[in-house]
């Protein structure tokens, strides 16, 4: 998909603007001789923007406008390294609700709605972006934030909410709840919008049938505005993503070549009209494909698949590179194995081997025995490494309100 004339003269101005200022990108588009585009060729001779840039320009090294045009500042966790920073104007914030209220009538929600927010609020983008939004609609916001799930459930029998926004593992946590205590029939949810995690097929079903309510896959990211950006529709055949703000690109994450549209490769977003901090091709690590069909819901705004991961979420055991997603196809084949898994990652030094452990949860009328040796042996088929399986009964694994790490990697590196 190329930029179409209006947006090739969106990123000629922003990068006309760029270069105007003192910030880390107008410094480096100076340094490097770059006075604009004219074409796409040009575009995609642009320098690729990147997570290290930002962290190199840290704190406010990528604010672009005067200082007394910031409203508003956001953060990424800062879990592997520096934390992100990203400044907004009034027009930004203003733009970001805007998107995310497209997102929610994309999902069919109106002013009617009543609304559960359960996402962090602060520094992260989350909470305040679904709020936002749906204020920008007209529908009514419960704050909730995250965690205090007894209060979580009072509010949701009380309000009557309509509406859960969340990551997918707290509305799976709910899920479990709600079924456990016997209250689903007092519950008056119709849909779920879900983000900041991806999640499997399985895990999808487990939450849509415990709460008996249509799911939507919200996508975003705090370095661009956050979530809100694009979703599904109830086509649920990949996402709309607002091409009016963000022109998004897939390229092969270990060329940077752009590859045709319906090839998968590694998301890449350039912001068209964001002021506080602009950012050209920046890559995201997320790993997809642009649908070139025409969706049959019949909105014009363009597609990209579900996420599929990260190219960065790969992990590697005795030479066998693997993905999460992988690990969740397998698991997806084996009768009454639950969404929850853990796999951790240890170096045997007495054997001077690695070690790949992996729990798994499975329903109580399977045998535990049987299901272990299936995993491993699906595995082994599939993907070339047996790891050690060891199976637990749904719920052993613990829940979280957040995003969930299901690799951890204790090997030194």
């Amino acid at each position: 998909m190329t930029l179409n004339e209006v947006q090739l003269g969106q990123v000629n101005a922003q990068i006309q603007r760029l270069i105007k200022t003192d910030s880390y990108y107008g410094k480096m588009y100076r340094d490097m001789g770059i006075d604009g585009i004219s074409s796409q060729e040009d575009f995609e001779n642009l320098p690729f923007s990147s997570k290290d840039d930002l962290r190199n320009a840290y704190p406010l090294g990528i604010q672009a406008v005067p200082d007394e045009e910031v409203v508003r500042i956001h953060s990424s966790s800062g879990t592997t390294g520096k934390p992100v920073i990203i400044p907004y104007t009034a027009k930004d914030v203003d733009d970001w609700a805007i998107m995310f209220a497209r997102c929610y009538e994309t999902a069919g929600i109106t002013n009617k709605d009543r609304i559960q927010i359960t996402p962090g609020y602060g520094l992260w983008t989350a909470g305040i972006g679904f709020q936002a939004g749906c204020e920008k609609l007209g529908a009514m916001a419960i704050p909730m934030g995250p965690g205090n799930t007894e209060k979580q459930l009072q509010m949701m029998i009380d309000l009557k909410s309509t509406v859960i926004t969340a990551t997918s593992s707290y509305a799976l946590l709910l899920s479990e709840e709600i079924n456990k205590r016997g209250i689903r029939d007092k519950i008056c949810l119709k849909k779920g919008v879900f983000g900041s995690e991806r999640w499997s097929e399985k895990m999808r079903k487990s939450i849509a049938d415990g709460l008996g309510i249509e799911l939507y896959d919200i996508y975003g990211l705090t370095e661009i505005y956050g979530p809100g950006i694009g979703i599904n529709c109830s086509e649920e055949r990949g996402i709309h993503y607002w091409d009016d703000y963000i022109y998004i690109e897939i390229i092969d994450p270990k060329t940077g070549n752009p590859v045709p549209d319906g090839t998968e490769g590694e998301i890449v977003i350039t912001t068209l009209v964001k002021e506080g901090a602009p950012l050209i091709r920046f890559r995201t690590h997320d790993i997809s494909r642009i649908i070139p069909e025409k969706c049959s819901c019949g909105r014009s705004y363009p597609r990209i698949d579900v996420i599929k991961g990260r190219s960065d979420d790969m992990f590697k055991v005795h030479g066998v590179n693997m993905f999460p997603s992988q690990v969740e196809e397998i698991l997806k084949k084996v009768d009454g194995v639950s969404s929850e898994y853990s796999i951790n990652i240890a170096h045997d030094d007495e054997k001077n081997r690695d070690v790949m452990l992996l729990t798994a949860e499975a329903e109580g009328r399977v045998n535990f025995d049987n299901t272990e040796k299936k995993i491993a042996e699906l595995f082994k088929s599939l993907i070339g490494v047996t790891p050690k399986v060891t199976v637990v009964p749904v719920g052993t694994l613990p829940r979280s309100e957040k995003k969930t790490k299901r690799v951890i990697d204790h090997r030194v590196m």
